[in-house]
Order: C-alpha cells, then structure tokens, then sequence
C-alpha cells in the first residue's frame, strides 16, 4: 500500500513537470523564465483608445512585433505584447488599446537598429493600426 503511494506521488509530479514544462515551451510563453535584470532597457510602444481607432492584434503579434524584434537582433532580451481590456477605475475608458515593450541591453544599440528600419516600421503601422503610438523609454530598476 505505501509503495503504491509513492509510485502515485511520483506519477503525479512527473506529470505536473511535464504539464509545466509544456506550458512553458508553449508560443505564447517562450520568454517567461528571461529574469529582468536591473539596468535593462524597455521601449514601450503604447497605442491610446480613442473611439474609432482599430487595432489588428493577431497581425501585430504575428507579423509587426517578429519584424521589428529582427531588426534589434543579439541586443534583445525579451519583447511582451499586452491587449488593454479595462481601465484601472471603473466606468472610465480604457488607457490604452495595445502596448508592445522591447527589453534591451543597450539603448544606443537599440537606436542604431532602428534607425535605418524606420521606414518599414512606419510603413507597416496601417496593416495593423490607425492610431498613432506613443513610446515611451525607461530603465529596469528592479
């Protein structure tokens, strides 16, 4: 009876393991174990609600944010995509549509990559947006 137990524990944790490691290898969670070290970069691209402004979600995680992060190359850390769904204070609208943040080691490098890319970027910004972004850049303090 006790051996049968811990055989059941085992299976249990085996499985749990395997179910987390999927979870994690998964395409939207490829990058969650990248700890954010103090010092790093972060672009923010933030896309204001207004009424009648649109936003292509599925275009922008699959096509523009792919782009843009081959542009920024070894320099990348990580890059987060957020969909706004609700403001921080009831019955007010919603902050912002959509923010896309790039995680990089050095903001100069950052600037160099896109710098000769920003034609393509902007060029792209009508397959999936009709607003016009604010970015925004800062320093991991913690």
């Amino acid at each position: 009876m006790k051996i049968k137990l811990i055989l059941s524990v085992l299976l249990l944790i085996t499985c749990l393991a395997g179910f987390s490691q999927e979870k994690q290898s998964g395409k939207t969670k490829k990058n969650s174990s990248v700890v954010l070290e103090k010092g790093l970069i972060k672009v923010s691209i933030m896309y204001p609600f207004a009424e009648g402004k649109t936003f292509d979600m599925e275009y922008y995680e699959t096509k523009h944010m792919p782009m843009v992060a081959g542009f920024l190359g070894s320099n990348l850390v990580k890059y987060t995509i957020e969909k706004g769904f609700a403001s921080g204070i009831p019955n007010t609208p919603l902050p912002f549509m959509a923010i896309g943040s790039f995680y990089v080691k050095d903001l100069g490098d950052y600037q160099a990559a896109i710098g000769p890319n920003r034609d393509a970027i902007r060029s792209d910004f009508p397959n999936y947006t009709n607003i016009s972004p604010v970015i925004f850049v800062s320093e991991i303090i913690r």
